[in-house]
Formats: structure tokens, sequence, C-alpha cells
């Protein structure tokens, strides 16, 4: 039987509909992306809680985000017993920040470079404590109305990070050692820490080629908090994350908005415990992947 000329025509139309119409399948592994993005490193279960996905859904999609190369495998043992095999826990790849909107121009890559040749590496270290200037104007009275706890304006400088694109979360880690409630209440304030993570940086590449970015955002964050603080990882050098280092009842003298810091860290004689901290001003691109 030979087709009819409205049959053809319906035929057309739907091929069309299925090239235009977006993958179903596409459109909830964005979702999943985003999910990761703003959790990570998170484990299959909880993405799969949060989405409302079956075990099944949820491993078929990780899979093919993983193919993909815009998720990795992160194993991380339990922060609480540090006992047992590694849970595997997801976070994006470099492709997917990439694919997450660090679509800036490369012409501001090259203006730097050209800056720097020009005017030498001072000049892109005045450019980049500029550009933070203003975050850390911007961001002072939130973390002032958190109040004196450090948990506190630390969970708070995550949210104003996280308004501006950086997707920010704070963890307390570490546990106090002996027993009794005395010794926990007594030992929290030397083991314990908060772990401010940034899963996105809308930077990344400026970063990569440029520490003084790293560098001048870390030094906002020990003023801002008024304690000094570490970088553990970044991802302008390769980690799946940006972390600093908050360690909770040790305090020092932070240096004034714009001051070298050249101060270092407060650490009572009884704290076999206490590591050197990392002045905000040294590069912290050593620090390899977390």
């Amino acid at each position: 039987m030979t087709a009819t000329p409205r049959a053809d025509v319906q035929a057309s139309a739907d091929r069309t509909a299925q090239i235009v119409s977006p993958d179903p399948d596409e459109r909830t592994r964005d979702r999943v992306l985003s999910a990761v993005l703003e959790r990570g490193p998170v484990s299959a279960a909880e993405l799969g809680d949060r989405l409302g996905f079956t075990p099944a859904a949820m491993r078929r999609h990780l899979d093919a985000l993983s193919q993909d190369g815009l998720i990795e495998v992160k194993r991380a043992r339990s922060s609480a017993t540090g006992a047992g095999r590694p849970a595997r826990r997801y976070v994006l790849s470099q492709r997917g920040q990439a694919k997450m909107g660090n679509d800036y121009l490369d012409i501001a890559t090259a203006a730097l470079a050209q800056l720097g040749a020009a005017a030498g590496p001072e000049a892109i270290e005045d450019f980049a404590r500029t550009r933070f200037s203003g975050m850390e104007e911007r961001y002072r009275p939130i973390v002032e109305a958190a109040g004196p706890d450090l948990e506190a304006r630390a969970r708070a400088l995550a949210a104003a990070l996280t308004t501006d694109g950086f997707v920010g979360s704070t963890k307390t880690v570490g546990l106090p050692q002996g027993r009794g409630a005395r010794t926990v209440q007594a030992a929290r304030p030397v083991m314990l820490s908060v772990q401010l993570c940034q899963g996105h940086c809308p930077i990344q590449g400026l970063a990569s080629a440029f520490p003084a970015f790293c560098e001048q955002e870390t030094g906002v964050f020990a003023r801002l908090l008024g304690v000094d603080v570490r970088r553990l990882s970044t991802l302008a050098a390769g980690g799946h994350v940006c972390t600093t280092h908050i360690p909770l009842g040790r305090t020092t003298a932070v240096p004034a908005p714009g001051a070298p810091d050249i101060s270092g860290p407060a650490v009572t004689p009884d704290d076999p415990a206490a590591a050197p901290v990392t002045p905000a001003t040294l590069s912290i691109h050593q620090q390899g992947r977390p």
C-alpha cells in the first residue's frame, strides 16, 4: 500500500520532533551533574535519595556521566571512624567543571599575561588583590552578622560564596580524644576544624595560569574569619574541589586588608596534634589532588 502524502508529512514531522526534542536521559543527567556539583563528594545513595531515583537508575546515569568523562570517583573513608572499605563518592571532573560554566573568554588570560610581561608579576598580584577586595567588602557584613562563633562565620561565608556561583559548603571534621564530658569540652577547640569547600570556580582557568588569584582569595578568607587558614586543595591545581582548612580554637593576629600575612599559628605547648599552618599569601599550588 502506497503511503499518502498526509502520512508522509506526519512521518517527517515525527522524525523532526525526535531530532529537535531534548533527550529525556540527557535532561536527567544534567540534573544529576548539577547535584554532584552541589553536593560532591557524594555517594550514589545520597544522590538517589535527593533526586528520587532507584538505585538501578542512579547507577545507570552515573555510569553514563563517568563514561563521558564528566564525573570521577573519589574514595573516602568515614570521617567518624576511618575504618572499613573506602566509600565510592562522586565529584565533577575537570571536563565536568568546564561543562558547568567555565566559559569566560581566553582573552582574559592573554591580557593578564601581557600585563605581567609589561609591568611584572606584581601587577598581576595588584589586579587580583583589587578583584578580591570587592568580595571582602561585600562578604564582611554577612560574616560579621553570624556573630563570633567560627563555625557560624564559616557557614555564612559558604552561603555568600554560593550566591556568587562558587557552590560553597562547610563540614566539621576531627574528633576529640579521651573520654568524659570534661575531656571532650577541653579537646574540642584543639582537635576539631572546619573544611570550607567550593565545588565550582568561575575563574578556574585564570587561577590555573595565575596562582595570585587563589592566594588573594585565601587571604580574604583569613581576614573575614579572623584566623589563619590553609588551602588543602584547589580546582585550579587539579583538585576535585577547593578545600580550605579552618582550625577551631586557634586564633592569630590576622593581617589588615592588603597587608602581607607573615604571622604564624598560635599553638599551645600541649597541642601535639597541631600542624603548621601555611600563611595565606604563600602559593598553594604545590598541593596535589585530595
